[in-house]
């Protein structure tokens, strides 16, 4: 028996002796429910892949539904969503379980016919999640290649014939004439049974999934072709990856970490599977994988940093007719979100209701949206978070929302200065840490709130229309007061109220400003607070998931120094009257793509793809290249294009790379892109790991997520 069989077979035994997912193999029957009045019973049923969840209506002859387990971010067990929660009266919470996917999805809410089988699924569904994210690689391509097995074996028989070959490839996004492909189907075919069956299936795979690139590179370092030895590791990692101190440690720990060979480690080798493994893994990635952590100081004046800011939170869709829901802050928190927009309005029975006024968007309870608050602020993120009210209410219904939030948030409410008396400056993240904060329009500043002038934390707000005139007014009169928060909206002033943020809260919201948006120009600006739909993907989140991609994703970007100096003024438009100013260049070679997705659904439809790199930053940077299309290629296509850009401000730029489906006659079609801070990147040769439309990894069970390999030096322009 093979290793890979024996391993399959592990997993297999395992699965057979756990009870809940044995309970799911066999199925369940469970309501699906849509809202008070949507309740339809499925047949639920986990299959073979133990990957896979089928279902299907009863009703609806052989129509039938999946997902993949690998898209479940987590299951909340009982009432704990706006759904499950309207039918509370008619269902226990223990038989009621959510599903929260990935992305932007909307949940699966469930209602099982007992306690003890809702257990089994919630149990099970979390057993395989835990098994997928801690699978190792290798795990991995068992799992990926089993899965293309089961896809391509039509007739279910163990065996794949060369039919069955062909399809594969045009699922596999491969145009390959045929007799290259029955050539490497007579090559696995060991047996010669004119059938492909587990091991000769893995050689075809190995074959047609040649890394010619990385093999090219691993045989210009190795000595005999077979293998690296420490010192052609050494010089590898010197010379392309360039890096400098403690190489032969690190080269070590490379070995120990990625080589699968027992034998090779014995030798201070790795082969070219190890090193296949390692340019694949997060140290091979563009990402440095020191700054994906947290490595900012976080002990700086709030006004200092760059905050990860959602406007109008509380809807998932629309501006206009979409949906008003908590998951919206939920689901932005756990993005790393932490400043949250909160549209308050008279409601009902003198509840304060939250929706995107004089609109036709649903409406949800302010207590809710509080309740969510308390519960998942510092799920992402132990730093502060800021609840930015737009406050339309009554002065009884203010009343109301000033108990929810003392009640419900306690002591995470941040209710006074940290140490009692009037601050010289903004407090930092770290001495934040835990609290959430409130952000209004409010006529009268610090001062009077701390003498009693105004008693309740949410009276004497006012609205965006009513605050420009009254609020910069009382901001010149109280000239000791310039550290509150303040809420700057005009673009035209941005640039002008940049040198005052220094020792205040900016902010900048996307309603306020022309349909193309960028957030880049704000941040440019200097601007601490802006404001973006996270509920729409598109560049504008792109940008804001790359900036905010670095220092552990806390949702908090330490400001360049030239922009925390009060004594210093930039000018976005002239960098190189800055003190310092040294533009750099970064030369990118796209050199291949690997397994990228179709975007067309039209049978034997394969993509053109090309690779567009941009540069966003200050006016002076922005840029952007193309490489060729490669024609009918989206599983290995190969470029080796050289792009060049000359980068002015690297502290402010952010890159970009777009993958696109070329399209002679119309708009090409987006495939994945990835973006990141030009400051965290790692030169080298390195690999990009495509993200879909709404941010995610393309697929989250390939071992080779859709990347593009990339080779490229930045460094002062000569």
């Amino acid at each position: 028996m093979t290793e890979r069989q024996m391993a399959s077979t592990e997993r297999s035994l395992r699965i057979q002796a756990d009870d809940d997912l044995k309970s799911m193999f066999v199925g369940t029957v469970m309501r699906k429910i849509k809202s008070r009045t949507w309740k339809k019973q499925r047949y639920f049923r986990l299959q073979e892949d133990c990957m896979t969840i089928w279902y299907k209506s009863k009703k609806a002859g052989n129509a039938h539904s999946t997902f993949s387990v690998g898209d479940v971010e987590a299951v909340r067990e009982g009432h704990q969503s706006e759904v499950l929660l309207s039918i509370a009266d008619e269902f226990p919470p223990d038989r009621c379980f959510t599903l929260v996917f990935r992305g932007r999805r909307g949940n699966l809410d469930l209602v099982a016919e007992s306690a003890g089988e809702a257990q089994s699924w919630i149990k099970g569904i979390r057993k395989l999640i835990d098994n997928l994210e801690n699978m190792g690689q290798r795990e991995k391509l068992d799992q990926w290649i089993c899965d293309w097995f089961k896809r391509a074996d039509k007739n279910r028989d163990g065996q794949m014939n060369f039919k069955e070959v062909r399809n594969l490839l045009k699922m596999m996004n491969v145009d390959m004439n045929e007799h290259h492909a029955l050539r490497l189907f007579t090559m696995a075919d060991k047996s010669q049974s004119g059938t492909l069956e587990d091991d000769e299936f893995v050689l075809f795979y190995k074959m047609l999934t040649q890394r010619e690139d990385v093999l090219r590179v691993f045989q210009e370092y190795s000595g005999d072709g077979q293998k690296l030895t420490l010192q052609d590791l050494k010089d590898f990692l010197r010379e392309e990856q360039l890096h400098e101190d403690g190489v032969q440690q690190y080269a070590l720990k490379l070995i120990e970490r990625y080589e699968p060979s027992d034998t090779a480690k014995m030798l201070q080798a790795m082969t070219f599977d190890g090193f296949l493994m390692y340019l694949n893994s997060s140290e091979g990635s563009i990402s440095n994988p020191t700054m994906v952590d947290l490595y900012r100081d976080m002990t700086q004046p709030l006004c200092n940093y760059f905050i990860s800011s959602s406007h109008n939170t509380y809807l998932l869709e629309d501006q206009i007719r979409g949906h008003s829901s908590v998951e919206g802050y939920i689901r932005a928190l756990k993005r790393g979100c932490r400043c949250v927009e909160v549209d308050c309005w008279d409601g009902p029975n003198g509840e304060p209701i939250v929706y995107h006024g004089h609109t036709f968007t649903s409406k949800i309870f302010f207590k809710d949206v509080v309740t969510v608050l308390g519960n998942y602020a510092f799920k992402a993120s132990q730093y502060p978070v800021i609840l930015s009210i737009e406050n339309h209410c009554s002065i009884e219904q203010q009343k109301v929302m000033a108990q929810h939030l003392t009640q419900i948030l306690g002591d995470k409410l941040l209710k006074s200065p940290l140490d009692g008396k009037i601050p010289i400056g903004l407090p930092s993240p770290e001495d934040l840490k835990g609290k959430i904060l409130l952000k209004g329009k409010k006529i009268g500043g610090l001062e009077n709130s701390m003498n009693g002038v105004v008693d309740d934390p949410l009276m004497g707000e006012v609205s965006d229309e009513e605050e420009t005139a009254e609020i910069d007014d009382d901001h010149h009169r109280n000239d000791s007061i310039r550290r509150r928060v303040k809420w700057c909206t005009q673009v035209s002033k941005e640039f002008e109220t940049q040198q005052r943020c220094s020792s205040e809260l900016c902010g900048a919201v996307s309603s306020k400003i022309q349909a193309a948006f960028n957030p880049q120009d704000m941040w440019n600006a200097g601007c601490q607070i802006v404001a973006l739909n996270f509920q729409t993907a598109g560049v504008e989140m792109d940008l804001n998931d790359g900036l905010f991609s670095q220092n552990g994703h806390c949702g908090y970007v330490l400001k360049p120094t030239f922009m925390c100096n009060t004594d210093e003024r930039f000018d976005p438009e002239n960098p190189q009257n800055r003190d310092g100013y040294k533009p750099l260049s970064l030369s990118v070679q796209v050199i291949s793509g690997q397994q990228l997705p179709k975007v067309n659904i039209k049978e034997g439809s394969i993509i053109d793809p090309l690779v567009r790199v941009e540069i966003h930053g200050i006016p002076l940077d922005q840029a952007k290249q193309e490489t060729r299309y490669i024609d009918n290629n989206g599983f290995n296509p190969v470029w080796y294009d050289t792009l060049q850009f000359t980068i002015h401000v690297p502290e402010l730029a952010l890159v970009r790379f777009v993958v696109e489906d070329y399209d002679k006659t119309s708009k090409n079609d987006f495939v994945g892109q990835f973006t990141l801070p030009f400051t965290c990147i790692q030169p080298g040769y390195r690999h990009i790991h495509l993200l879909s439309k709404d941010g995610n990894l393309k697929n989250n069970q390939n071992p080779d997520p859709y990347f593009i390999p990339v080779g490229g030096v930045n460094g002062p322009v000569s």
